[in-house]
């Protein structure tokens, strides 16, 4: 059974299925490794299930299934949003809205979520909503830095950063849809 409040550091490199082989999707170094509190939700409850067990030192090296991870690809999730929305004083916002660019929405309920632009037309702005890795089982091979109780003071800047600030004092080029501390977004 996996203990909460642990505070856990892992090095890993995440791939995914490509057409010819295993493509790398996304690495976390010694020097910036991913940061997580279990118990949190911080991270996907299949990564966190896996690497909780282990100790100081130990590696791993395991894939979760798409249904574990972030789901299907939904093509209904791709829409053509009209292009005035993205005017700021008149004119067009190509400072944010840009190829690429991942962009804060809000439906009409107030809920707020993060789209992908992916195309910008003379009328409309294609955005997926879609997380990166929908559609993709993931396969993480990697290395624990660490695995023991987190502190007070980490658990405090873990609460700050979820509910809108970061406590870490180190949040310069992170972007903002990060999750799991100042560490890299899952």
């Amino acid at each position: 059974m996996n203990k909460k409040n642990q505070y856990i550091e892992v090095a890993y490199n995440l791939f995914f299925n490509g057409e010819d082989d295993l493509e790398m999707m996304e690495e976390a170094t010694a020097e910036r490794p991913f940061q997580f509190i279990t118990g949190f939700g911080t991270t996907l409850d299949a990564f966190e299930q896996q690497i909780a067990e282990l100790g100081k030192g130990q590696t791993f090296d395991f894939t979760i299934p798409k249904e574990q991870a972030y789901g299907d690809y939904v093509e209904e999730h791709v829409l053509d949003l009209e292009r005035e929305m993205f005017n700021v004083d008149g004119r067009f916002d190509h400072t944010h809205i840009y190829l690429g660019a991942t962009i804060p929405l809000e439906n009409e309920e107030g809920q707020r979520f993060y789209g992908r632009v992916i195309a910008i037309g003379e009328k409309t702005v294609k955005v997926d909503l879609n997380h990166p890795l929908a559609g993709k089982d993931l396969h993480f091979k990697g290395t624990v830095l660490e695995n023991r109780e987190a502190t007070d003071n980490e658990i405090k800047q873990l609460i700050a950063h979820l509910t809108g600030g970061c406590g870490c004092g180190d949040c310069e080029g992170h972007e903002h849809n990060c999750k799991g501390g100042c560490g890299h977004c899952h």
